[in-house]
């Protein structure tokens, strides 16, 4: 019962590799100095990269994203197929029209029951002015509807 935003966290290995996975356990941590956390899976495919990287992208997805937020939960297909991006620090990819990118350094990582806990300072952000966030809960995805005054 708790809605959350939708993210894609990006890497890209030493040899070249791309990693991509959509996650909603994506938390701030601190202000000062500015620090995120989010989790994943230790079975996960793109848990040897991203145990290895010292950078990593967290982007956090607009509205009409949902078709990227499936794409990066499914398993077994090509992610990066066709898709258009820029590169961030540590060549992690930054999605193209997503809300806002958090430009990252992997501080620590705890293993807790059967995911790990990956801790981040936030070295630069961006974000699109007066993009609507993706937001998912009880199992769909939804958009902002602002409450009335």
């Amino acid at each position: 019962m708790f809605a959350t935003g939708v993210t894609i966290v990006t890497a890209q290995s030493a040899q070249g590799e791309r990693v991509g996975l959509t996650a909603n356990s994506f938390n701030s941590v601190s202000l000062s100095p500015p620090l995120v956390l989010w989790s994943l899976s230790q079975s996960a495919g793109s848990m040897a990269v991203m145990s290895q990287v010292e950078h990593y992208a967290i982007n956090i997805l607009a509205a009409d994203q949902r078709g990227l937020a499936e794409r990066f939960a499914a398993r077994d297909l090509d992610r990066w197929s066709g898709l258009e991006h820029d590169s961030g620090m540590g060549g992690a990819p930054l999605l193209r029209g997503a809300a806002a990118h958090f430009e990252c350094r992997n501080r620590s990582r705890y293993a807790e029951g059967d995911h790990v806990i990956f801790v981040a300072e936030v070295l630069r952000c961006a974000h699109a002015p007066g993009a609507s966030p993706l937001l998912f809960h009880g199992g769909r995805f939804y958009t902002e509807l602002p409450l009335s005054s």
